[in-house]
């Protein structure tokens, strides 16, 4: 039983991994190993997915908490096209990567109050949040893509965030990988040294139990929803550098992706269990899979349904791992 009790934390940070060098050699057994597996490859796999990676960092915090956010996609959406309406009002550089930021921050805050202030359903809430963020981008964009490059080309600052130098190499790689990377650990650092990271987790094993231990739960909820929030705003930003322009239509499905990452990185849809490293592994194996089937040539339909097929079976294990699917 002790050994057993030792080595579950340690097979729950492999399985990831495993899943990973699974979808690898799955990929090198067929003609587009060469190809998948060069730098130039490598490096557009990283850079695809820094956008899924940024938005798993906020979904894995919502899920440990045991919450959930289907609104992920659209805000991305959103913050895509104020960033884009900010370039064409003339704004410098700082500000809009502000803007973007912060636009996801507040309906990460508030998804928070209606929640925990009102105690409301997570699912409920965000599902409406979801049509009300897509809803607000498309008539800020006037239901057409806001486009700046007549003004600016494609030479505005904001594209370096996202710019290859290379289509062959692994490196330079893009400043918004390095972002992603650098977010990543600080993250790590938060959930297992801080404090927050500890309330976090307590909320997500027993809500009740928590309360009872002092911790100030709803105000808890509504600083994760919050943080969350200002990392989807961060992936609309990095959106935004990639395609140039702001899309209102733009992310549809992304937030199905984001939590395929983070429930792939051994997150527990009932809370308590989850990491950074996991999600970002998770968000990593979704890269290789999408540039995988590209390359296999795949149409988009297939790629659909083997992200539904790999969320299904990452949920199959959670279940399996907390007593069984039959369960009663």
């Amino acid at each position: 039983m002790i050994s057993n009790l030792r080595w579950k934390p340690i097979l729950r940070l492999l399985e990831p991994f495993i899943g990973l060098l699974v979808v690898l050699l799955l990929f090198s057994l067929t003609e587009i190993r060469e190809t998948l597996f060069s730098g130039g490859s490598w490096n557009l796999i990283l850079l695809q997915t820094s956008v899924v990676a940024l938005g798993a960092m906020g979904m894995t915090m919502i899920i440990v908490s045991g919450g959930i956010d289907l609104s992920a996609g659209s805000v991305v959406a959103l913050a895509c096209v104020v960033g884009a309406k900010c370039i064409q009002a003339g704004y410098p550089l700082p500000l809009v990567m502000l803007c973007c930021i912060l636009v996801g921050g507040a309906v990460g805050l508030v998804n928070g109050a209606l929640i925990a202030g009102l105690r409301m359903v997570p699912f409920i809430v965000t599902l409406g949040m979801m049509g009300i963020a897509r809803g607000i981008a498309k008539w800020v964009a006037d239901n057409k893509t806001v486009n700046y490059t007549a003004e600016y080309g494609n030479d505005h600052p904001i594209s370096t965030l996202m710019e290859r130098a290379s289509a062959r190499d692994f490196f330079p790689l893009p400043p918004g990988v390095w972002l992603t990377v650098a977010l990543a650990i600080v993250m790590i650092l938060v959930l297992r040294k801080s404090v927050f990271g500890r309330h976090l987790f307590a909320i997500g094993s027993n809500e009740h139990t928590a309360r009872l231990c002092g911790i100030r739960v709803q105000w808890k909820k509504l600083m994760i929803y919050g943080l969350a929030g200002l990392f989807f705003g961060m992936a609309g930003l990095m959106q935004l550098s990639r395609l140039n322009l702001g899309d209102p239509t733009s992310a549809v499905g992304l937030e199905l992706e984001i939590i395929a990452a983070v429930v792939i990185g051994g997150a527990s849809l009932n809370g308590g269990v989850g990491s950074i490293l996991g999600s970002m592994v998770g968000a990593l194996i979704m890269g290789v899979l999408k540039l995988g089937s590209t390359l296999m040539g795949w149409p988009n339909h297939i790629q659909e349904i083997i992200i539904g097929i790999v969320i299904i079976f990452a949920v199959c294990v959670d279940r399996i791992r907390h007593g069984g699917l039959f369960k009663s």
